[in-house]
């Protein structure tokens, strides 16, 4: 099989990116983005999904959160759609149902070539920590049209804020597990156009 691996790096006058994926990993990762929050989140999202990943992201976070947040979900997509290569041979869709402690969340997900977010998670708590939550809805947006995929992403239930975007984070992580991974039945690409 193809080996599965990316290495890009993104550099504008607000960050400097680096990552690593490997969408045949072991759940392996080396996350420093500058936010703690972040950090967190991405370990967990390797770790679930088992992609190995290295993210390293300096940003002007003298100024606010926002560019790093954003500018990690783009190169996360670019990451994703060129690791995918061809598409040959993947499930495609995947899905995900993931709860913690009183929080419960829904990610479904299709790897189409037609990105589009439905982010359905109203969160009370503006801020973890330091971080707005409000963020990582950005960063999904801009991992779905870089990825060039259809996410859905829905709170089903849940209060606490951390719990929630932890949910979401390994929701996310299992479902795209499910889509990229070979289905052993199907060497084509999964559409009846011959292209995704």
């Amino acid at each position: 099989m193809k080996k599965r691996i990316i290495a890009i790096n993104r550099k504008t006058s607000e960050t400097d990116i680096k990552i690593s994926l490997n969408l045949d990993g072991t759940g392996k990762s080396a996350v420093n983005t500058g936010i703690g929050f972040l950090d967190h989140m991405f370990t967990l999202f390797a770790r679930h999904g088992m992609l190995d990943l290295n993210l390293n992201a300096k940003g002007d976070l003298h100024v606010d959160y926002h560019h790093t947040t954003e500018d990690i979900g783009i190169i996360l997509g670019e990451a994703i759609n060129m690791a995918l290569g061809d598409k040959k041979g993947i499930n495609r869709y995947g899905y995900s149902i993931v709860p913690m402690d009183e929080s419960l969340v829904l990610v479904s997900l299709d790897i189409s070539g037609r990105p589009f977010l439905n982010y359905d998670v109203k969160i009370r708590q503006k801020k973890i920590g330091d971080f707005p939550v409000d963020l990582i809805e950005e960063m999904f947006r801009a991992v779905t049209i870089k990825a060039g995929i259809t996410l859905h992403i829905k709170l089903l239930d849940g209060k606490e804020a951390h719990h929630i975007c932890e949910c979401v984070f390994k929701a996310f992580a299992k479902t795209l597990r499910t889509a990229v991974d070979k289905n052993p039945r199907d060497k084509k690409v999964p559409s009846t156009k011959g292209i995704i």
